[in-house]
This record gives C-alpha cells, sequence and structure tokens, in this order.
C-alpha cells in the first residue's frame, strides 16, 4: 500500500558499531596509524568509549600491552621451570677428598701407576698419587705442554709430553729418574718444523705411532721401542750407586743427538708409502746413553691434499692377517697396525713385522659403505668397532676374526665418540666382573653429536643391540654432556660431565645418576666445556682441574691465579663402598645356569634343556589325563541334558 500524499518517514540515523577488519588484533606498527581525521574515529566497542585515545597513544598501548604479556609469558616459564627443579630428586654430591694446589694452570695430566703426569708451563711435574706430593719436574721448555701420555710398561713409564710447536718427546720415568730418549719431531730450521697431531703406543710398549703434518703432507711414523735395552741401561748406574745415597729428585739425563737414517718413500696408487725399518745405530762419544736407547722407525704416508688425518690402531695376533711362522712374535704384542683416513671408505691392515724387500702395500682392507668418522679399539685388545660417517656402526671381534654386527643409531644421530666398557653382569640387582674374561662379549657407549648417549651391546651371532641412556636435554640446557669417562674400577659406571662443569656418576645397567661429585663452592671448572681430567684404569680415583673465580682480575697475570687439582677416591664415600666391595662374581657362581643360562656354551644349554623337558614329562602326563578327565565329565553332562 502506497503512503498518504505529502506524508513521509523520517529516516533516522543510529550509530552502528560494526566491526570491521579481521578478528585478532595485529601487531602495533606505523602503517596500522590511521590516516582519517579523528573526527571520523569510529568507537569499535561502546565499553571502550571512555578508555579511547587519540594516535600515536594507542599504538604506545598496544606495545606496553605487547610487552607485558610476553614478560608474563617468560615469567610463568620459568617458574614452571625451577619448579620443575625442585621437584626433580637431585644426587648426592660428594666432595674432592684431596686438593693440590698448582703455581700455574695445568694443560693436561695423565695418569700412569701411582704417578700423576701433569702438563704445565714450560715443561711437566710429577706427582704422588695418594698424597698429592710433588716428586719432581722437567722444565726446559719455552712453551707450555699441550698434551701429555704415560703407558706403563711394568716397572717403568714411558712418557710422551706434546708442546705448543707441536713437538713430540719421549721420557723413561724408572725409580723416581727421568731420561729423556728423544724429540721425535724437533728440528733447528723452523721453517721445516712438522706438528704432531696423533700419537698411540701399543699394548705393554712395544710400539710407538706418531702421526706428523707437515706444510703439505700427513704422514705417520711408527717405532719399534727397545724397552730390554732401555731397562739394562738405566739399572747399570743403579746398581753401582751408593745405597745409603738413594735419589729422590728427577735426574734428567743429556739429550741423546744421532743421525736418525732416512726412509726412502715412494707413492703408491692409494697416496701411500711405506718406509723400511731400520736398525739402530750407536751413538759416537756418548757412554752414558747409547744408540740403543734409539727405537727403529717405519713411515706411512698419505697425501696432504686429501688426508688431512687418521686414525690409528695397534692390534694383536689374530687369524684377521695371515702371516709368515717366522715373522709371528709372541702373544700379547702387537703386530698389526689399522689405520683409516679423512674421508676414507677404507680400513687398512698393515703387518708390523716387516722386512726390507716387503712392498708398501697393506696386508688386509676392510671396505665401508660410507666414510669412517670415528673408530676406537677397547683396552684389552679384541674388540674394534668402526662407526661412518652414516650413522652405521660396525662391530669385531678381533681375536675371532669375525664381526659381530652391524648396527644403525637411531635417525639423526652420528657418532662423536665410542668408549668401551669392561664387561659386566648384573647379579642380584648388583653390577659385577666374571672372574673370568669373556669371548665375544662387548659393551661400549657412543656419544653422538647431538649429545645423546647409547649403550651398544653384542654377543657371539646374536645381533647387536643398542638402548638410549641419556637423550640431549630439551628443557635443561645446561646439562648437555660435553665428555664421557668409563670408571674400570665400577662395574657398569662412568662419569658425565655436563656443560654446566657438573660431573655425575651413571650407572648405564638401570641406567640412572647414582651420586655427583663438584669441588668446594670457591671453586669452578675452568673450561665446563671442554674440562681437564683423568680417570686411573686401576685405581678407584679420578682427578679434575679448578680454580679460584674470585682471584681473577683484568689486571691481574693469569699466571698467579690460584689453580687446583682435585682429587675424588670412591673408596671415600659410603654410597660407593659397598660397590666396591663385590665387584667381581666368582666362575662357580657365574656358571651356575639358574643365574646366567645364556653365558652356558651351547651343547651345555642343549642338554639342560633336554633334561628340564624329561622331568616335565611326568607332570605334563598328569595334566593332560586331569584335562581328558574333565572332558569326559562335561561331555556326559551334556547327554544327560539333551531332551528324549
Amino acid at each position: 500500500m502506497s503512503s498518504p500524499k505529502g506524508s513521509q518517514i523520517q529516516k533516522m540515523r543510529l550509530p552502528v558499531y560494526t566491526r570491521k577488519g579481521p578478528l585478532e588484533v595485529p601487531s602495533p606498527s606505523e602503517k596500522d596509524w590511521s590516516k582519517d581525521d579523528e573526527e571520523d574515529y569510529v568507537l569499535k566497542d561502546p565499553d571502550q568509549e571512555l578508555d579511547s585515545l587519540p594516535q600515536p597513544y594507542r599504538m604506545i598501548n598496544k606495545l606496553v600491552n605487547l610487552l607485558f604479556n610476553r614478560s608474563w609469558e617468560v615469567i610463568e616459564e620459568k617458574e614452571a621451570a625451577r619448579e620443575a627443579e625442585r621437584s626433580r630428586i637431585q644426587p648426592i654430591v660428594y666432595p674432592p677428598l684431596v686438593e693440590s694446589k698448582l703455581n700455574s694452570m695445568p694443560k693436561c695430566m695423565a695418569i700412569s701407576q701411582d704417578y700423576v703426569f701433569i702438563g704445565e708451563a714450560n715443561g711437566f711435574s710429577i706427582y704422588n698419587l695418594y698424597n698429592a706430593k710433588r716428586i719432581g719436574a722437567w722444565e726446559k721448555l719455552k712453551v707450555d705442554v699441550a698434551s701429555i701420555w704415560a703407558t706403563d710398561l711394568g716397572s717403568e713409564v714411558l712418557i710422551a709430553p706434546v708442546d705448543e710447536m707441536g713437538v713430540i718427546r719421549l721420557f723413561y720415568y724408572y725409580k723416581e729418574s727421568l731420561f729423556l730418549i728423544k724429540a721425535i719431531n724437533e728440528v733447528d730450521d723452523a721453517s721445516k718444523q712438522t706438528t704432531c697431531v696423533k700419537m698411540e703406543v701399543s699394548l705393554g710398549g712395544d710400539f710407538a705411532a706418531f702421526l706428523l703434518q707437515g706444510s703439505r703432507d700427513v704422514w705417520l711414523d711408527v717405532y719399534k721401542l727397545p724397552k730390554e735395552s732401555w731397562l739394562k741401561e738405566v739399572e747399570y748406574p743403579q746398581l753401582t750407586a751408593n745405597a745409603k745415597k738413594k735419589v729422590r729428585q728427577l735426574q734428567l739425563a743429556p739429550r741423546l743427538k744421532a743421525p736418525w737414517k732416512s726412509l726412502q718413500r715412494s707413492r703408491t696408487a692409494m697416496g701411500w708409502a711405506l718406509g723400511r725399518i731400520t736398525s739402530s745405530r750407536r751413538v759416537s762419544g756418548s757412554t752414558k746413553r747409547p744408540s740403543s736407547m734409539l727405537p727403529t722407525r717405519s713411515t706411512w704416508m698419505g697425501s696432504g691434499r686429501r688426508s688431512h688425518s687418521a686414525t690409528f690402531h695397534f692390534l694383536l695376533p689374530s687369524c684377521i692377517i695371515s702371516m709368515p711362522t717366522e715373522a709371528k712374535g709372541p702373544s700379547g704384542v702387537a703386530c698389526v697396525l689399522g689405520i683409516h683416513w679423512t674421508g676414507s671408505h677404507n680400513f687398512f691392515l698393515y703387518s708390523l713385522h716387516r722386512t726390507l724387500k716387503d712392498k708398501g702395500d697393506p696386508e688386509g682392507v676392510w671396505p665401508c659403505a660410507a666414510p669412517i668418522a670415528v673408530s676406537n679399539r677397547s683396552s684389552c685388545g679384541s674388540y674394534l668397532v668402526l662407526a661412518c660417517e652414516d650413522g652405521v656402526l660396525t662391530l669385531w671381534d678381533l681375536s675371532k676374526g669375525f664381526p659381530l654386527g652391524v648396527i644403525a643409531l637411531p635417525e639423526g644421530c652420528f657418532c662423536q665418540s665410542i668408549h668401551f666398557l669392561k664387561y659386566f653382569l648384573v647379579h642380584k640387582g648388583q653390577n659385577v666382573y666374571p672372574e673370568l674374561p669373556l669371548k665375544s662379549k662387548m659393551k661400549c657407549l657412543v656419544l653422538c653429536t647431538d649429545t645423546s648417549l647409547h649403550l651398544v651391546e653384542a654377543e657371539g651371532t646374536r645381533g647387536p643391540t643398542i638402548r638410549v641412556l641419556a637423550e640431549r636435554p630439551v628443557k635443561y640446557l645446561n646439562e648437555i654432556i660435553r665428555a664421557v669417562a668409563p670408571v674400570p674400577a665400577l662395574p657398569g659406571m662412568v662419569l658425565l660431565f655436563s656443560q654446566d662443569g657438573s660431573v655425575r656418576l651413571m650407572d648405564v645397567a638401570k641406567p640412572q645418576i647414582v651420586c655427583a661429585f663438584a669441588p668446594p663452592r670457591s671453586y669452578h671448572l675452568v673450561v665446563p666445556w671442554n674440562p681437564v681430567f683423568v680417570v686411573s684404569s686401576h685405581r678407584p680415583c679420578f682427578l679434575l682441574q679448578g680454580d679460584h673465580p674470585d682471584e681473577i682480575e683484568p689486571t691481574h697475570d693469569s699466571r698467579n691465579i690460584q689453580n687446583s687439582i682435585f682429587y675424588f677416591s670412591f673408596e671415600a664415600y659410603p654410597l660407593l663402598k659397598n660397590v666396591l666391595g663385590n665387584v667381581m662374581i666368582s666362575q662357580s657362581d657365574f656358571t651356575d645356569h639358574t643365574a646366567f643360562p645364556q653365558t652356558l656354551p651351547l651343547e651345555e644349554r642343549c642338554e639342560r634343556f633336554l633334561q628340564e623337558r624329561v622331568q616335565n614329562l611326568g607332570k605334563n602326563a598328569m595334566k593332560e589325563q586331569e584335562h581328558w578327565n574333565r572332558l569326559r565329565r562335561y561331555s556326559l553332562f551334556l547327554q544327560k541334558r539333551e531332551p528324549q
């Protein structure tokens, strides 16, 4: 119906508060400023009419609110982390037993027998392991000692310090007397100076290998060490000396100087060359240290363009490499040198019993599907692990001459270091060592590049297994594992050195943290991500370096800062006394099939299995008769219920 003429409906304009744009509030920025006049501003929410602010105060308000919200989220996260930290079960922390204060910062440490060798400025010092008494020192260098090795030769110790210039020297320590054998790579011309990158001494100290690097090439020098000659020569002055005037201070023999025969090097297709083992010469004009103190040498050389470094191991006699009868040495003496170069897929095996007529080719080559990244040999010399760059591990039983298996690390994990554990068993809830060594059984720890820790086990023909001991920490980044050190005195125990400087003892069988170790609060680790420590292989103890942070001043001389070496003895802590008291299981208990049936030989296990089955035949016959009787009664019951 049309409206009457002349009448009009007045339209009223009411304010409409409509929401424009997306629902969420975008982050404030200059581009969000309104370009319209303030008169055209429409309030989006009627309740905020009194709270409206003109520009640019609205943007400032948004920034303040955003900053407040984000700050509150950070506060809540930190509070949740503190609450979780308080709720966590903290391990018992044990202090050190002895503190040895040093005048200079120690660079490195090594333990052999009852002596501690500490590399310092201008040389190294020797301390008694138990009373921390300084026995003597050798301070004849112009630079600091960067690394040091010590090898037990029985009643003697072979010491090999490397200074910051890369020069390595051999020392012979016998009855608290120190003898300098030779500087391996020291030259008069500084432009021709080579650097020692790595070194390795065979079990028993019969051979030594040094990886040297020059301006373009990297090569490996291998020496046969005349231990018997050394012992005879150092014993002679001991026999003639007066017993009442026993020398307590270290005596340094004059440096031996003798021309070492140069070795001819011939390149092969693989970029290798093998030098000949030369016979030692007698030093003219020297009556105290004849040339029998000098070892004999062989050289393996790699191309510097491709091979930048190498890893090498001395291997014991086995069926892996067939050698002539006349070349075989006594048992327990290394006879093979295994080498793999950086970026190489092959693991080369060289015999240490070579003649002048032998060629430079290796006696054996183990190819791998990917380049070998890390390798390690067990302390007993029976097992070898090759870790490739693709995360695959190959486990070898060197004594038997066959691989224990191949296993891959979890996806995204790559091997950083390998640490062998002395094989242990869990007996009545406690880790123990078998009284006699087991064959074809190994356990090792693998620290990955993502700082996760894994336990790899292998046994005979069974396939190897892998188990995660510690994941990469996500919430507690200060617990990132930087170093791992097995403790031979404690079965199945390993020390974990974290980024925050904490030292924890883990039981890998459970796995769980048993306890922790820390210096006094006034000290801290010098370099938490690369701690200076050493674990004794024969004594239940380890040493750790620390210094006073309060004494470090910008103008203070770093050489006068108080440094300390802390001695931790596992025998001094109540929680570990019981473990040290029962670390061995007898052979009779070990062969008990009720405790360890898997340790028996296959024939004996089959025999016992058949005997158990025969004994159970009578019990099974009785159970079978009872079962038939029940079936018969049930069938009679069903027949009675059927309708007639």
